[in-house]
């Protein structure tokens, strides 16, 4: 089933001419893409934006942080799948301790107590990382309705995260509404910390859209050892802090 999956995304990955400019975005539905980038920005300025701030506000820094905590804790059984999948066994044990620790230890990951007691960062992978160690090409540049910048194989990649998750067919009624409300309330707690950074991008850059396809297949690239040198944030995704 995953194999067939896999033809499936690799017929479905538009790939550039001979001619297209190596390292250049392949953006073949820019037209397409832009009118979902100005839709992306409405979504921002009227709803996300404002309701972050304001929420931030009513929350405080250390409430959040243990929400985003919690919310990550409950991902890394995923990471240790696409670890697993990707050969990065090293990867696969470390994040596996990290998760055992912070959910016993750390009281279901509210208190990073793995950080504390000095242990490996956790390696934050996915799906879409998996199918590019595999030599699946990134595909077309595509901006996805209120998820914002992709490409096709990270967008199918998404997709199958989804289902990756060995937690997700554990946890039942209610509990697992308690995971969605934790993914959105780190959502919130990241546009709002790094706001000012999001609306230089989305407000005052002079072409919103070309900066932000720029800046997410840069950094992304970088994530998954596609380029070498340097490594730019997702407008959209949460490691705004090195462009502080």
């Amino acid at each position: 089933m995953l194999m067939t999956m896999i033809v499936v995304t690799l017929a479905a990955c538009s790939t550039p001419p001979a001619n297209h400019p190596a390292g250049e975005p392949w953006d073949p539905y820019e037209n397409t893409n832009r009118k979902i980038h100005s839709f992306n920005k409405g979504v921002d300025r009227a709803i996300l934006r404002p309701v972050a701030n304001t929420y931030s506000g009513i929350m405080g820094d250390e409430v959040e942080d243990a929400i985003s905590q919690f919310s990550d804790n409950l991902s890394m059984p995923g990471a240790v799948v696409n670890n697993v999948l990707q050969g990065n066994m090293k990867g696969a044990t470390e994040d596996t301790y990290r998760f055992v620790v912070n959910t016993t230890l750390g009281l279901f990951g509210f208190i990073d107590v793995a950080t504390d007691l000095n242990m490996p960062d956790a390696t934050d992978t996915d799906f879409g990382e998996t199918l590019a160690v595999w030599g699946v090409p990134e595909g077309a540049y595509v901006e996805r309705p209120i998820f914002g910048p992709s490409t096709q194989r990270d967008s199918f990649g998404n997709l199958v995260d989804l289902f990756l998750n060995p937690l997700d067919y554990w946890i039942r009624d209610p509990e697992e509404y308690w995971t969605a409300g934790a993914s959105v309330s780190s959502t919130l707690t990241q546009r709002s910390r790094f706001g000012s950074t999001i609306d230089s991008v989305l407000y005052d850059s002079a072409d919103s859209y070309a900066q932000s396809r720029s800046l997410y297949l840069q950094n992304r690239r970088f994530e998954v050892g596609s380029t070498g040198s340097d490594a730019y944030l997702d407008p959209y995704d949460d490691p705004y802090l090195d462009l502080e």
